[in-house]
């Protein structure tokens, strides 16, 4: 090994470890191993520019800022108060319709605001109906999660992965391209938690109904910290005008993308851009509804893929993988990939399974002679399916505090809706992405 390829090993090492650690905040750990990174002298200034200019980085953050917009005018509350009236009259079925609006929002907005937004409204509409919050907060963490996976846009995993492919010569993916995955992962995973969710938590609810869910608060439990929930949390007056042209914006960034007129990272950022001039937003209240957090994250774990990449550690760990899976078939190959990936990623945070996972897609494809799509789709899916834990999604962590649920209550419904969208992962990914 070149002493490049070993310094990257040794920063990479770290930072998973303090990650699996989970003492100190991922998005530092990651900054600090990018840091190392550029001292020594693997990776050269540029590479960090970029890093931090990179498309998904220009895409997210304008999307926080369309997103916080929408939460500003009051839009978001307002139909969360449309959801209340059609609960009351529907009772628990009108909760389940209530969670798959709230899903259908997830699909092009990030997940964390609208969980903030709509777990302290499912959990009184669960109280006034005389349920137990717990028989839906968990359910809502992983619909938005699970409807997250249906768009290009719908989870900042979606957009590393192809940022991270497109560096290592991949064509980019259309907004929808993935939907056809997505979609049906997220109706399957959505019938098994109405259908079976409730069964695996009811008998463990009985010693916990006396039990007062704590308050919405600022969130840090290490790798899955979320900011300041409260940033999200207040109640915002409805303003029609203000609310009417932050939905069309919105709307026509996301259709832009859509039919190809331009990237998304460009339609989101004059989508953005276009809010603050015509003071839908002010500058101030943009920076504000930013996620730096996350989008440090991001950039940190960018840099250390570029050095994974123009070290040769990536393509070292690719012929290790090859050599492994070699006289296999691409579906088992495809298969062993998403397991790992979706191992990884209950011990990681998303992004680092994206960085790390990625180059290795492509360079296994490429060592079986076949297209490297499907294994980029798998990536994505399984580098979002965090069930099993309530530290594996941003999400979680809100729900797993509101609600008092056990560390056991997510291996008990989580575990299974692992394996079920892997099942159906993998059938959907060899239908619509032949190798």
């Amino acid at each position: 090994m070149t002493i490049d390829q070993i310094l990257t090993l040794l920063v990479l090492v770290g930072v998973v470890g303090v990650m699996i650690w989970d003492r100190l905040r991922a998005d530092v750990v990651a900054l600090a191993g990018a840091a190392i990174l550029l001292m020594t002298g693997v990776v050269r200034p540029v590479d960090v520019q970029g890093a931090f200019a990179s498309p998904a980085i220009i895409a997210l953050a304008s999307l926080f800022v369309i997103a916080y917009a929408l939460e500003l005018s009051g839009l978001l509350d307002r139909a969360i108060e449309l959801g209340v009236g059609l609960c009351r009259r529907l009772g628990a079925k009108g909760v389940w319709l209530l969670l798959s609006m709230i899903g259908g929002l997830s699909c092009f907005l990030n997940s964390t605001p609208i969980v903030v937004l709509g777990a302290p409204v499912i959990r009184d509409i669960a109280r006034t109906l005389g349920q137990s919050p717990k028989r839906y907060l968990m359910p809502l963490s992983y619909i938005t999660v699970l409807t997250g996976c249906c768009t290009l846009v719908g989870t900042s995993t979606n957009l590393l992965v192809d940022d991270m492919a497109s560096i290592a010569g991949q064509a980019r993916f259309g907004i929808f391209e993935i939907t056809p995955v997505g979609l049906p992962i997220a109706l399957v995973g959505g019938l098994y938690l109405y259908f079976v969710s409730g069964r695996l938590l009811r008998a463990h609810e009985s010693d916990e109904r006396d039990r007062e869910p704590g308050p919405l608060e600022p969130v840090h439990i290490g790798n899955a910290q979320v900011g300041d929930a409260t940033l999200f949390a207040q109640k915002r007056p409805f303003q029609p005008l203000k609310a009417a042209m932050a939905f069309a914006i919105f709307a026509g960034a996301i259709a832009l993308a859509a039919f190809g007129v331009a990237p998304i990272a460009a339609t989101a950022l004059s989508g953005a851009v276009l809010l603050i001039l015509l003071r839908v937003i002010s500058a101030d209240e943009a920076y504000g509804g930013l996620r730096p957090e996350i989008l440090i994250l991001i950039a940190g774990m960018v840099v250390i893929g570029i050095a994974m990449e123009s070290s040769g550690l990536a393509g070292e760990a690719s012929e290790f993988l090859i050599s492994s899976v070699h006289g296999l078939s691409p579906l088992v190959a495809l298969i062993v990939l998403y397991l790992a990936t979706m191992v990884l990623t209950e011990l990681l945070s998303n992004a680092t399974v994206a960085v790390l996972v990625t180059p290795v897609a492509v360079a296994l494809a490429d060592s079986l002679g076949v297209s490297p799509r499907p294994f980029l789709v798998g990536v994505m899916m399984a580098a979002s399916a965090a069930f099993a834990t309530p530290f594996g999604y941003q999400t979680n962590v809100i729900v797993y505090q509101m609600a008092g649920y056990r560390y056991m209550d997510f291996v008990r419904v989580g575990l299974p809706l692992n394996l079920l969208t892997a099942t159906v992962a993998i059938l959907a990914i060899q239908a619509f992405f032949p190798f």
